[in-house]
């Protein structure tokens, strides 16, 4: 799980988190749970989930 793992990051290094990430879900088989509000970064994932007010947006 990460919550807002590149909110403090330039853009360079908020990319080399992301593609971390990447590998390690591809090569471990790993689910990964990324809570952010930078839209290019989750732009980048599998799948976006939303919230609202604490609620998943369906």
């Amino acid at each position: 799980m990460g919550d807002e793992p590149t909110g403090n990051l330039d853009s360079k290094n908020a990319d080399t988190v992301f593609d971390i990430f990447k590998e390690l879900s591809e090569e471990e088989h790993l689910s990964l749970l990324v809570v952010t509000h930078d839209q290019d970064f989750a732009n980048r994932t599998d799948r976006i989930i939303h919230m609202e007010d604490g609620r998943i947006k369906l």
